[in-house]
């Protein structure tokens, strides 16, 4: 058995529940891709974590006067049952505070990385508020990116994926109380990053990073490599495993890029791993975690799915009384087929965009439409004209050459755009949709054959449709897993299966069928 492909995903903060913007992003799509190849037979393994000692999440906690763990385990129950109900299926999702391990390998790996220098002390000036008494670093501080000049946190920009230093961002503010931040000199530690600017520079030229990030890495190696600080003194957290810093607290970025290392576990480092994330989480993968690797020797080769945002640009949609943009709310509300096809129709690739609740709408419609409303029919005239049973007939009628050659040269798009090399989710949904829709049309036009006098003519048309019904129960499973599982049961077929041509065949002739109550896909 050769070594998993390996698959991971961003670790989300757990200071809030995921709205709709964060499973367009990597969830879903990485979801997807994992899917695909082990309907293909490929090992694959599928990772993440939850960024429970963010300092977003103490910042939480602090505003609702609770305590930070308190809030990072309810968040992460939520976070992971969105996860489930939306059929994102992890082989393993790291637990900060809970996992048995976790702890002693982190603070191990960064006790050796202090011992062999590769983690240093620098002093350098930190925004500090005294009205709360509190140094500020992540989200306890908030300013404009002296880089890119976006309003945000301290330690990296979400607009432009830069690290700042808390230091230099321009008019910094406590984000609790609102007070200007006074810089104070801090004796904090860190990863200069310019030792490995060789190293850094070979693995971005290997890797073939998607256009903006590589802009990103390109520039940051024109600019000088930053030192980047992997220490804070801080409340929340694990505790700095080094003398002399005792309440200091890891850094945030620097234990997700760590996390990622548990979660594959003591397995060999695969020979291709694909990373899924927002490109204003791109730096901690694109740039500290492989920094972390050189360290102990080890290259890991990757490839990276860079989405951008996928925003909720009315708040009113989250926070106030208008219709809602939570995972679980719209989850509840049109299904996880419908979700998942949404969000990956509108998944933001190479630009920002934004969740308009008509489009949503339109999925569902697509889906009951086209989709549901063919198989219904299908399932109508095999029960009123073959009493329930696949047709002893081979697949035919008018047109099925044709509609079957198309499908076949759609399936060859189709196994592209599921695969790392091409992966494009927005164009399998985009072809899934059209193979329906003809085949839809090709039961419309033979639905005559039924009321010629010559008997059985219609019977090799159900049995086509019946076909390309199963073979859908197998191809569109990445995107819709609930639905294509649905299908597969209710043509007594196993579900899953590889993406291929060997699927394009009917149940076999005198198999009962067993539609559902309701629709196929959705609900």
């Amino acid at each position: 058995m050769s070594t998993p492909v390996w698959i991971t995903a961003t670790p989300p903060a757990t200071h809030g529940e995921l709205h709709v913007g964060h499973l367009a992003g990597p969830y879903v799509a990485a979801d997807v891709l994992a899917r695909f190849l082990r309907a293909e037979g490929e090992p694959v393994r599928f990772t993440t974590g939850t960024a429970d000692h963010a300092s977003s999440v103490h910042v939480r906690a602090l505003r609702a006067g609770r305590k930070p763990e308190e809030v990072a385990e309810g968040y992460r129950a939520a976070i992971t049952s969105d996860w489930l109900r939306s059929g994102v299926e992890f082989d393993h999702i790291v637990r900060p505070r809970q996992d048995k391990g976790y702890r002693g390998r982190l603070t191990e790996l960064f006790r050796q990385l202090y011992a062999d220098g590769v983690i240093a002390a620098r002093t350098r000036l930190t925004p500090y508020c005294e009205p709360c008494g509190r140094w500020l670093h992540g989200a306890h501080v908030t300013g404009t990116c002296p880089h890119c000049a976006a309003v945000g946190d301290g330690g990296m920009c979400h607009e432009c994926a830069r690290p700042n230093d808390g230091g230099d961002l321009l008019d910094p503010h406590c984000a609790l109380c609102d007070s200007p931040a006074l810089p104070r000199r801090c004796r904090r530690l860190y990863i200069p990053l310019e030792p490995y600017r060789e190293a850094l520079a070979e693995y971005w030229a290997a890797t073939g990073l998607p256009p903006r990030l590589a802009a990103l890495c390109e520039s940051l190696v024109e600019d000088g490599l930053p030192d980047i600080a992997v220490s804070h003194p801080a409340e929340w957290g694990l505790p700095v495993p080094v003398d002399g810093f005792p309440e200091h607290r890891i850094d945030g970025c620097f234990e997700a890029a760590a996390m990622h290392l548990f979660g594959h576990g003591d397995r060999p480092l695969p020979e291709r791993s694909v990373h899924f994330c927002g490109f204003g989480h791109a730096f901690c993968h694109a740039v500290l975690l492989p920094v972390l690797l050189f360290a102990q020797g080890l290259k890991l080769p990757q490839h990276f799915c860079v989405n951008e945002a996928y925003v909720i640009e009315d708040e009113a949609l989250v926070w106030g009384s208008g219709q809602k943009a939570w995972a679980l709310d719209l989850i509840t509300e049109y299904g996880s087929d419908t979700l998942r096809r949404h969000v990956l129709q509108a998944r933001p690739l190479g630009r920002r965009t934004a969740f308009h609740a008509d489009r949503l709408a339109a999925a569902r419609r697509e889906l009951d439409e086209s989709w549901n409303n063919w198989l219904s029919g299908l399932f109508a005239a095999v029960r009123e004209e073959c009493a329930g049973l696949v047709p002893a007939a081979l697949p035919g009628g008018s047109g099925w050459e044709v509609l079957e050659r198309r499908l076949l040269r759609g399936l060859e798009d189709l196994r592209e755009a599921y695969s790392p090399d091409a992966f494009d989710p927005r164009r399998a949904v985009a072809l899934l949709d059209e193979m329906v829709r003809a085949t839809a049309d090709f039961g419309h036009v033979n639905a005559h054959e039924a009321d010629r006098p010559a008997a059985g003519r219609h019977l090799p048309v159900l049995a086509a449709q019946l076909a390309v019904a199963r073979a859908l129960a197998a191809w569109a499973r990445p995107v819709m897993p609930e639905g294509a599982d649905r299908l597969a049961a209710a043509l007594k077929a196993e579900p899953g299966g590889p993406v291929s041509a060997a699927a394009l065949v009917p149940p076999a002739p005198g198999t009962r069928l067993a539609p559902p109550s309701g629709p196929v896909f959705g609900f």
